[in-house]
């Protein structure tokens, strides 16, 4: 057995505010994760509201710039049993003609909304850097459209 204090003990007891850290031990040494992310104000939901979320894989069919917009793009996108139209200001970092034929995770019970005339029946989720680039999430495998995310 081990005398005294383990290094997670004394780092926690060093912490000004140990309720503020969850540490996990790890093959590369211990991992710090606060229970928040530094300058973001988001509120928590339950389980239950996560659940709501109706999230899944579709297959970009077309995708085309819309006129008169800077960033926004229209995509017609594959979920197996019903095709949506879906409006992303992602021309800053995507061509259109890059999108089609690929698979992306999206939301699709969000309220529809009209974006230079177009209405957007489903969102394309995409992850941001701290310098403002976007990636759209891709799945890591092939895997069918339509195909529920949790």
């Amino acid at each position: 057995m081990r005398k005294g204090k383990s290094k997670i003990q004394k780092r926690r007891s060093q912490n000004k505010n140990p309720e503020a850290w969850n540490t996990f031990p790890s093959k590369r040494g211990n991992i710090q994760n606060k229970n928040r992310i530094e300058g973001e104000n988001v509120a928590e939901i339950s389980f239950k509201e996560f659940q709501k979320l109706d999230m899944r894989v579709g297959k970009v069919l077309e995708a085309e710039h819309i006129p008169g917009s800077r960033n926004l793009i229209r995509m017609i996108v594959d979920f197996g049993t019903e095709k949506r139209q879906a409006v992303a200001g992602l021309l800053q970092w995507y061509k259109p003609e890059e999108l089609v034929g690929k698979k992306y995770a999206f939301l699709l019970n969000l309220e529809r909304r009209k974006f230079m005339g177009v209405e957007s029946q489903c969102m394309i989720l995409a992850a941001e850097d701290n310098e403002g680039n976007v990636v759209a999430l891709q799945p890591e495998k092939d895997i069918a459209v339509g195909s529920k995310i949790h």
